[in-house]
């Protein structure tokens, strides 16, 4: 992204290298509207051309080592670790101090070294390092008296292979069993990028010693790493005469119009009393710049479920999230409408069964709305883990539920089980208010039971499919052709909408590019 920003900005020609595995870039033509990061297949590559990615990497890597040129190599960054602490409760390093024979670590026979628990720490220091009956051993290889290592492991160090230990919590005889071989590597991580920085990286270190020594098959402990984005808050602080800034929450803090036109921002005391203060601006929710949210409040208020929605919607997982309370307002308006839609189709009494072969187009088209819905959600969810358009998706069927005005036997049948797509598709994110919805919809048995559906082909299939149409790469209208239409079909119809016409000025097209089922661009 950032050469082709640089090309883009420059005026440098940009020559596609690699076609993408998706094909969503097949023939593209200038201007080039975007850079994509797909693996593919490399072309206009001269020798290195026709090669898969990890083929063109070994190539393209042997070649520069045979012209002497460069070889291929694993970069670590990877620094030393103290892993000692002088406290209490950390788990014991397994050594002994002895003045004749030095560092001697406790023998296998002694292991482990078991904390005794009747310790108080009182602010002055490791209390191990005080307690004699712990700090004094005898040397395990000379006999003499000799002094334990006091100090303990940080606590890094447990978390750095307790999911390894899940497998096999109830084994008291060894650190891992064969249980490992079923559940790890664990499929999907999902944290914060202070996890990416400091834990992932000691679990990855940890999971390779634990493979050398022979104790797991694996090298890496996972297979997928979702980066979660953090959530942002206003941040007002007001500076005391003395001592430290004094922080207000955002619901405590007034925005009002002051002279020449600019803000001031207001703030009331626990004591009623108001002063004016500084605005920061959008920062991290914590509890130092006091610009948390309560859940408990905002849970009595609008519910959990309205919460859930809210924070899944507003922005893609892996982005910071700015906390609004007007988009809170506008999650639970979403919800009362789905419920209030639900309500007067169940309030119409029972839908009757469906019947795929008596359906009207108008019927068709909204059953496929339902369906291609499933599909986006199942993949939004499922694989890509973006909650977000999976919200938006079921948002645009419960538009098309409401547009749709056929109260026939056979339109309620459908509206029936494009409510149940939606129920279901919804139902991660918003699960209380779901269960109730599934429930008045006729189901005895809860959803959380349900097993999510997979999307029906003949749903899916079109007579027609709408094309949009460019003129040198920008958007300037669309069409509508059989499914099955020919690319001369399809052409003259491009060439014929009214808007392009207009752009095209009655000139030649220098090339009609084609994308099936996607685009037409035509270049003049």
């Amino acid at each position: 992204e950032r050469d082709f920003a640089f090309a883009t900005q420059n005026g440098i020609a940009i020559r596609m290298v690699v076609k993408s595995a998706s094909g969503a870039y097949d023939d593209v033509v200038a201007p080039w509207i975007e850079a994509y990061g797909d693996h593919g297949v490399t072309v206009n590559s001269g020798e290195f051309s026709g090669l898969a990615y990890k083929e063109a990497v070994d190539a393209i890597a042997a070649a520069l080592e045979q012209r002497g040129l460069g070889r291929k190599r694993v970069q670590f960054r990877l620094r030393d670790w103290g892993i000692s602490r002088q406290r209490y409760w950390g788990c014991p390093i397994p050594l002994i101090h002895c003045e004749s024979c030095g560092e001697v670590p406790v023998p296998d026979s002694q292991l482990p070294v078991v904390l005794p628990e009747d310790l108080v720490p009182d602010g002055s220091g490791n209390p191990l390092a005080k307690t004699a009956s712990f700090r004094d051993c005898a040397c395990p290889s000379c006999g003499r008296p000799a002094r334990r290592e006091t100090d303990t492991m940080d606590t890094f160090v447990d978390s750095s292979w307790y999911f390894l230990r899940y497998a096999c919590a109830d084994n008291g005889a060894a650190m891992v069993d064969e249980r490992v071989k079923y559940w790890l590597p664990v499929d999907q991580y999902i944290g914060g990028i202070e996890h990416a920085i400091l834990h992932l990286l000691y679990s990855r270190f940890w999971t390779k010693v634990m493979r050398d020594l022979k104790l797991v098959g694996i090298g890496e402990p996972f297979g997928n790493l979702l980066t979660q984005g953090m959530v942002l808050n206003h941040i007002y602080w007001q500076q005391p005469a003395e001592g430290r800034r004094v922080y207000f929450n955002p619901n405590d803090v007034d925005v009002e119009d002051g002279a020449g036109g600019a803000k001031r921002y207001v703030a009331t005391r626990d004591d009623g009393s108001t002063l004016e203060v500084v605005y920061e601006g959008l920062g991290t929710m914590s509890k130092s710049k006091n610009n948390g949210v309560d859940p408990q409040g905002l849970v009595e208020k609008y519910g959990a479920d309205t919460a859930r929605l809210f924070m899944m919607f507003t922005a893609p997982p892996e982005q910071s999230l700015e906390w609004s309370d007007e988009g809170v307002q506008g999650s639970f308006r979403f919800i009362r409408r789905l419920w209030k839609a639900v309500y007067d189709h169940v309030a119409a009494g029972p839908a009757p069964q469906l019947d795929l072969a008596t359906l009207s187009p108008a019927q068709k088209a909204l059953r496929r709305a339902a369906h291609q819905t499933l599909a986006k959600v199942t993949d939004d969810i499922g694989r890509r883990r973006t909650f977000n358009t999976a919200i938006a998706a079921v948002m645009e069927l419960l538009n098309a539920i409401g547009r749709f005005e056929d109260g026939s036997p056979q339109g309620r049948a459908v509206v029936q089980e494009a409510f149940e797509i939606a129920t279901i598709t919804l139902s991660p994110i918003v699960p209380h208010v779901c269960h109730a919805l599934w429930a008045s919809l006729g189901h005895a048995g809860a959803l959380i039971d349900q097993r999510w559906p997979q999307p029906d082909p003949a749903a899916l299939a079109q007579d027609a499919v709408t094309m949009v149409v460019q003129v040198n790469g920008k958007l300037r209208g669309q069409i509508s052709v059989p499914v099955d239409a020919a690319e001369e079909t399809i052409r003259a119809a491009a060439l014929a909408e009214e808007s392009v016409q207009r752009f095209v000025a009655g000139a030649t097209p220098r090339k009609v590019v084609i994308v099936p089922r996607k685009l037409v661009n035509v270049v003049v």
